[in-house]
């Protein structure tokens, strides 16, 4: 089940980003800033509560969105639950009126299956000189940006 994260969900969400994190799959958030965009996140349940991933969209121009922290447990991957959480954060980007979503990732191909389009950095300067200057892998970054413009991706 997919539904907006509530307060209570964002220790857990951030454990989840935590243990990814020490990974190397995402940047870890700090519970800060996780519940300061909490109204951003959309979590998928098992229906009895148990977080197994999480996904948010997070407006950053007029009509432009970011997909950030997209993780899923790793018993429970390769199921469909990332899928179902971008589809969703890519649903309520169309309803907001964000016309152009991107992602900074290290799983590129995850999100190609999904419509989105290799880009330069460069597209993104906003995002590069606002977050990503006070990133610990500034200016060394290995993230991976892409691109989707909803209007085409409806037109398919």
């Amino acid at each position: 089940m997919i539904r907006k994260a509530r307060m209570h969900d964002i220790p857990r969400i951030q454990k989840m980003l935590e243990l990814a994190a020490r990974k190397g799959e995402l940047l870890p958030r700090p519970l800060g800033e996780l519940y300061d965009s909490v109204r951003d996140f959309f979590v998928c349940t098992n229906g009895a509560d148990l977080l197994l991933g999480c996904c948010a969209l997070h407006p950053t121009w007029e009509e432009l969105g970011e997909i950030r922290s997209l993780v899923v447990r790793e018993e429970n991957r390769r199921q469909g639950h990332g899928r179902m959480l971008v589809e969703r954060c890519l649903e309520e980007a169309g309803d907001l009126g964000i016309r152009n979503v991107f992602v900074l990732t290290y799983n590129p191909g995850f999100f190609q299956g999904i419509g989105f389009a290799p880009v330069p950095k460069s597209m993104l300067p906003h995002k590069i000189w606002g977050d990503c200057v006070r990133c610990i892998h500034f200016p060394d970054c290995k993230e991976e940006s892409l691109w989707i413009e909803l209007e085409k991706r409806t037109l398919q």
